[in-house]
């Protein structure tokens, strides 16, 4: 006999339908896997065949082939499992044949039967949305974040069978917690001092623009950019989706609702491999740290001791908000449109002061070697932070709220999206002038910044959509004045920072 029953597998961060066809018939006993498994999938032979004789089913003994459809994509991943003991019960007439047409499965089996989650439930069941899925206790919440028309929950494989006969009612008609965690991020309030910091932060938030720190140990960089999420306002429907699908595929813990509603923030340590920035692998595709902070903040502290490889392959994410990841059997998108926020030292020895810093001439050459022009180029905000007063540390008064801060955020980026579709950041060369108009004195300041050589052609456009946001925060100027234009201007420091020369 025949049968077929739908499942699902995961690409990357995307899941792709799957028909698992049975077909038991005569010959030599023995259990066949075809449609490129990978080795995980393919012992589920073992898995099924214990599932069956612990929860006390009749195992076939006769010749089993399950054909994983279609079979020009490799199959991975363990969720296959119950769908294919469900298949092998109809095809072997334990089952009515039509019982399994109107559901999706996605499950592990363990070998007493129980089902178990799967990594990736999110996009794995976003496949099969227009059926209705079924899926382990854990993966529940995951199911129901990604719309899925109906989620069904049991808790083995005779409980599956006992609901598909109508002889028991599925565990999603028990009431099943889903409430969000709430989480705390820290507060700008704490940042004591520190105004122009604080001011570029929410530019950098407003404008969706890249953000570079550079000061001495102790200054509050790490401090500043961790602040940066809490002045973000939340994610939309589908960002949040989004979001939710790159982090379930990457099996990173999850709020109880199943669904990441707030801006993420990534921090991974500067011994961080390409493929564990960038994504990849080789049995299976995993997204890396950039498609994890998408639509939210990456933030690299002491990026002088990242590989300098490492850092270079942040350039076309940064500039396609995308990222392609090629191997022999396949090639893979993930998304990474990510807030770049980083924080340095301005010499080896951290300090930077003339008369203070103990690096020498060719210490602080090695170190610049490690930031290529490119990648600094694409910061659109890039300045010293000094050390904070004793006063500001001691007596300094709060400053304001991340709430407070998030509401200007929040008009700043309605304001840019009502105008020109999209944050101000993203604006093209061709759309500068009707989106930034330029008032005379601002167009002769920047005029005489290229004639002096200290502003490039690319610099130019990145200064103007800078100027654009602080107008923006400011109330909605329609013409962009000198004063937008030299905040920008003095938030773009020369690559000398990072030489130890700082203000």
């Amino acid at each position: 006999m025949f049968a077929t029953v739908r499942s699902t597998t995961l690409l990357g961060v995307v899941g792709r339908a799957v028909d698992v066809e049975v077909h038991v018939g005569i010959g030599l006993p023995g259990f066949t896997i075809v449609g490129q498994p990978d080795e995980v999938c393919r012992e589920s032979r073992d898995r099924v065949r214990a599932a069956f004789l612990s929860r006390g089913f009749t195992w076939p003994n006769r010749r089993i082939t399950v054909n994983l459809a279609p079979s020009g994509e490799r199959k991975g991943g363990s969720g296959l499992d119950l769908a294919i003991a469900i298949a092998v019960l109809v095809a072997d007439e334990q089952l009515p044949p039509t019982i399994a047409n109107d559901f999706a499965f996605v499950a592990e089996l363990g070998l007493d039967g129980s089902l178990r989650g799967v990594v990736g439930a999110a996009p794995l069941v976003g496949a099969v949305r227009d059926r209705r899925v079924v899926v382990a206790a854990g993966n529940a919440a995951a199911a129901r974040a990604v719309g899925a028309s109906a989620v069904a929950v049991a808790s083995d494989l005779a409980h599956v069978v006992a609901c598909l006969r109508g002889e028991s009612a599925w565990l999603d008609d028990q009431a099943i917690d889903t409430t969000s965690e709430e989480t705390s991020l820290p507060d700008l309030a704490d940042v004591r001092g520190q105004p122009v910091a604080r001011h570029a932060l929410e530019i950098s938030a407003a404008g969706g623009h890249h953000l570079l720190l550079v000061g001495p140990p102790g200054a509050g960089k790490s401090m500043l950019a961790r602040r940066l999420p809490s002045i973000l306002p939340p994610l939309g429907h589908e960002q949040a989706l989004a979001c939710t699908m790159v982090h379930s595929a990457a099996h990173v813990t999850m709020p109880a609702s199943g669904r990441v509603d707030s801006p993420p923030f990534r921090a991974p340590h500067h011994s961080i491999s390409l493929v564990g920035l960038i994504g990849g692998g080789t049995a299976a595709m995993r997204p890396g740290e950039v498609s994890l902070a998408s639509e939210g903040v990456l933030f690299l502290d002491e990026l002088g001791e990242f590989a300098p490889s490492v850092l270079d392959a942040l350039r076309q994410p940064l500039e396609e908000g995308v990222v392609n990841v090629s191997r022999a059997r396949m090639t893979l998108t993930f998304p990474a449109r990510f807030l770049l926020v980083a924080a340095t030292n301005p010499c080896p020895c951290g300090v930077g002061a003339p008369g203070q810093c103990v690096c020498d001439d060719a210490a602080r050459a090695k170190y610049l070697r490690r930031f290529s022009g490119p990648l600094l180029d694409r910061f659109d905000l890039r300045f010293a932070v000094g050390l904070p007063s004793v006063d500001d540390l001691v007596d300094g008064i709060e400053g304001e709220r991340s709430h407070v801060v998030r509401a200007r955020v929040a008009r700043a980026r309605a304001t840019s999206l009502t105008r020109n579709g999209g944050l101000n950041s993203a604006v093209t060369p061709d759309d500068l002038d009707r989106v930034a108009p330029l008032s005379a004195p601002a167009r002769t300041l920047l005029r005489r910044e290229l004639e002096v050589g200290r502003l490039s052609g690319r610099g130019l456009h990145r200064v103007r959509r800078v100027a654009r946001t602080i107008a923006d925060l400011d109330g909605e100027f329609e013409v962009v004045e000198e004063g937008h234009v030299a905040a920008a201007l003095r938030m773009r420091g020369s690559l000398s920072l990072l030489s130890g020369r700082t203000r």
